[in-house]
């Protein structure tokens, strides 16, 4: 089978999930901290960590389709951020992965591949 999305592509839209749900994570992280002052906000490290990560997330998306990437093939590998951000919910806040959770990302899996081709 001959991929039609260069596995560059692939490889940017998995690194911009990733830095979608780090960016998730920090957003939630510096709500929790924030002041609740437009000070609080805008010198918030972690609130500024997680716009750095989405304009990464738009570099990123730039990237995969300057090579080449096709939209239908890449942006349902963006789902996969809801794998990454389960996994860091479970990591920074001990949030539970229930068998309905991995049922569900296996779908996303499922629907990702059949998207692509």
């Amino acid at each position: 089978m001959i991929l039609k999305t260069p596995l560059i592509s692939i490889v940017f839209f998995l690194l911009a999930a990733l830095f979608g749900a780090v960016g998730q994570f920090l957003y939630k992280s510096g709500a929790e901290r924030a002041g609740g002052t437009l000070a609080g906000y805008l010198l918030n490290p972690r609130l500024l960590g997680g716009v750095v990560c989405y304009v990464a997330v738009m570099v990123l998306f730039v990237a995969a389709f300057k090579k080449g990437g096709a939209l239908t093939t890449l942006y349902p590998i963006y789902a996969t951020t809801f794998i990454f951000a389960a996994v860091i919910a479970l990591w920074a806040y001990g949030t539970p992965i229930k068998p309905v959770n991995i049922g569900g990302m296996a779908l996303l899996v499922a629907g990702m591949y059949f998207m692509g081709r």
